[in-house]
C-alpha cells in the first residue's frame, strides 16, 4: 500500500473567468473552478504546478 506522503494545495478561484482566453478557461475548468469563489484541493504535482502557473493571476493558492 503506497503512502500519501504529497502535499496538497488549496486553489481557490478569485477573478472572474468572463473575457479570459478560451484556454485559460478550459484551464480553470480541469482544476473543477466554474465561478468566482469555488475551492479545489489538488495534489501538488508538476501538472497542478504548469496550471497554476497558466492561470496564476486568478487565482489564491495555499497549501494544505
Amino acid at each position: 500500500m503506497a503512502k500519501n506522503n504529497e502535499k496538497n494545495l488549496r486553489i481557490k478561484l478569485v477573478k472572474s473567468l468572463n473575457g479570459r482566453l478560451d484556454s485559460h478557461i478550459a484551464t480553470a475548468y480541469s482544476l473543477g473552478l466554474h465561478k468566482i469563489g469555488n475551492e479545489t484541493v489538488q495534489p501538488d504535482n508538476p501538472q497542478t504546478q504548469g496550471k497554476i502557473a497558466k492561470i496564476g493571476y486568478l487565482l489564491s493558492v495555499t497549501e494544505e
